[in-house]
């Protein structure tokens, strides 16, 4: 299959394949006389994460389209079948489908999510790590149905559990040594056996809560789906598929069908594969791209819903073996009827919901984007939304707790909002985790140390307005086990209320607490003293809006580089 105008990146006949074909027909007798092969198309998506209503600002556009919402998903789902063969064709996910979610999916702890994607006609999705948000016993309910254990059947009738099989090959029940769910799944399509291997990145402890891991070891992605691919072969399976939610990125030049200079984790992972992997839908950075790596044809769907990758595969009726492989990212535009089924199921869930979604918290003088800056040729810098949610942490808590600073992690600030009034509904999607504030003692020497180690995991934490600092582009980066013994940040420059920091005094810091358990590799957080509890940090997002509305956006000055401030 093709769609006009768009540009599909192909991996070709192998030569394992070629051997497998046997002799070259050299008549047309001889050729007629061989199996066609059999045309398989997959349908993949990954990092859904709720999204059932089009997604706003920029998370609403791809390819300078606006793009996403369930509605539109299924009706692009069911016209892709329609073009291809229907019977022939499998709809599959790499992750994160549910988790992170806009508040009419997460009220309901996702299962509208499940529901949705259901009926949409997926197949087979891998786990992500927001599928672990709220823990394995809760994951298994997902897959399994039954009301939640706490909040019962939220919208008054029977969860039944997804229709779809959820795969984790390298989650481990660290009791057993058992997976936590199926690693993997058998597909027949006309006689020829596919093989799906489902997986999770092996670093989902340190993006999750302890409470979500707990009980759970994870295992290299490489070694896992090679272990798996040996036994799917033990059992006929040639044409091998992973779902795996680890990913990388291309450049900024790259459209969605490209592959430009590709960098990240996937690289790494794929290049490790047994060569009878033949296909890697990928996930977690929410990129688009479509590659040929190391003989795989590697490919992820972006975020929202707003892209479907449609993936060709030819494979050989005999041997089982992949002849050629092509894939083709499909936006998922709003141009379309919206399916009529999934309108339903969204009516029926914000009736549910009732007026609160709808209730205005605040108000914006203009767009306030999740955006950040480019700190010396990379996006660690500040973020708009990011510095104002910081602040509003930090008015949560310096009256309460004393609070003098707060540092906000980029991963939990989902979204943009809009210009002009704010709902809940929106503010709950920009920080839809439902964290706890933890206001905690930190040494001034221990500060450093944690704005280090920002360089080495690669994550900038958002700070308070009282916060002060500057980067040296040629200091030098720490280490995982030493994050302290980085120079990227120029001593005695951190200030906390225009004043320097001492090294040897105590500074009372909020975070959520996500961050104080060391999430996102931030483990010299891990070290402060004096611990206390707070709000949610929705609710003290809502009520600073409410306080301070109109609000605009912050200045982003409170990093700046020597080229900015020169050494005296």
């Amino acid at each position: 299959m093709s769609i006009p105008g768009m540009r599909r990146a192909a991996v070709g006949l192998t030569a394992l394949a070629v051997a497998a074909l046997g002799a070259v027909a050299t008549t047309p007798e001889q050729a007629d006389a061989r199996p066609k092969p059999v045309d398989v198309t997959l349908l993949a998506l990954n990092d859904f994460h709720g999204n059932l209503e089009p997604p706003t600002g920029s998370s609403g556009t791809i390819a300078g389209q606006p793009a996403g919402g369930v509605e539109y998903l299924a009706t692009h789902l069911a016209e892709l079948r329609a073009a291809a063969k229907k019977k022939n064709t499998i709809t599959v996910a790499a992750g994160d489908l549910i988790g992170a979610s806009p508040l009419l999916s997460a009220a309901f702890h996702d299962e509208p999510t499940i529901e949705a994607l259901s009926m949409a006609g997926l197949d087979y999705a891998s786990v992500g790590n927001h599928e672990f948000d709220e823990g394995a016993a809760e994951l298994l309910r997902i897959q399994n149905g039954g009301c939640h254990p706490v909040d019962g059947c939220a919208d008054g009738t029977p969860y039944r559990g997804a229709s779809f099989q959820y795969l984790s090959a390298n989650a481990f029940k660290t009791a057993t040594g058992k997976p936590l769910m199926a690693p993997y799944a058998i597909h027949k399509v006309q006689g020829v056996k596919v093989g799906f291997i489902g997986m999770t990145l092996e670093g989902t402890p340190q993006i999750v809560s302890q409470q979500g891991v707990a009980g759970l070891t994870f295992a290299d992605e490489a070694e896992t789906a090679n272990r798996y691919a040996r036994e799917l072969r033990r059992k006929g399976v040639e044409t091998i598929v992973v779902l795996l939610h680890e990913g990388g990125a291309q450049a900024a030049t790259g459209g969605i069908n490209d592959c430009v200079g590709m960098t990240g984790p996937i690289v790494d992972i794929a290049n490790r594969m047994d060569p009878s992997i033949d296909v890697v839908v990928s996930g977690h950075t929410h990129q688009a791209y479509n590659c040929n790596i190391n003989g795989k044809l590697v490919t992820s769907a972006s975020s929202f819903g707003r892209l479907v990758t449609d993936i060709d595969l030819k494979i050989d009726r005999r041997s089982g073996d992949v002849l050629s492989a092509s894939a083709n990212n499909v936006v998922v535009t709003r141009d379309v009827a919206k399916d009529p089924k999934q309108t339903a199921l969204i009516d029926k869930y914000k009736t549910v919901l009732g007026p609160v979604a709808g209730r205005q918290v605040g108000e914006t003088t203009t767009a306030i984007t999740k955006t950040q800056e480019t700190l010396f040729g990379t996006t660690l810098g500040e973020s708009p939304l990011g510095n104002l949610i910081a602040d509003a942490q930090l008015a949560a808590t310096d009256d309460e707790q004393n609070a003098v600073a707060a540092f906000m992690n980029p991963g939990g600030v989902r979204a943009d909002l809009n210009a002009g009034p704010v709902t809940y509904e929106e503010a709950f999607t920009v920080q839809p985790f439902a964290n706890n504030l933890v206001t905690l003692d930190l040494t001034g020497a221990q500060l450093y140390c944690v704005l280090e180690q920002q360089f080495v995991t690669g994550r900038t934490l958002y700070p308070s307005s009282t916060v002060g600092y500057v980067v040296d582009p040629a200091g030098t980066t720490g280490t995982v086990a030493d994050p302290c013994a980085g120079t990227r940040v120029v001593r005695g420059s951190l200030t906390i209320g225009g004043t320097a920091v001492d090294t040897a005094a105590t500074y009372r810091v909020t975070v959520n607490n996500f961050l104080a358990g060391g999430g996102d590799g931030f483990s010299a957080l891990t070290a402060g003293t004096n611990q206390v509890t707070g709000q949610i940090d929705l609710d003290a997002f809502v009520a600073y809006l409410t306080a301070k509305s109109p609000v605009s956006a912050p200045t982003l000055d409170r990093i700046r580089t020597t080229a900015e401030v020169p050494a005296a």
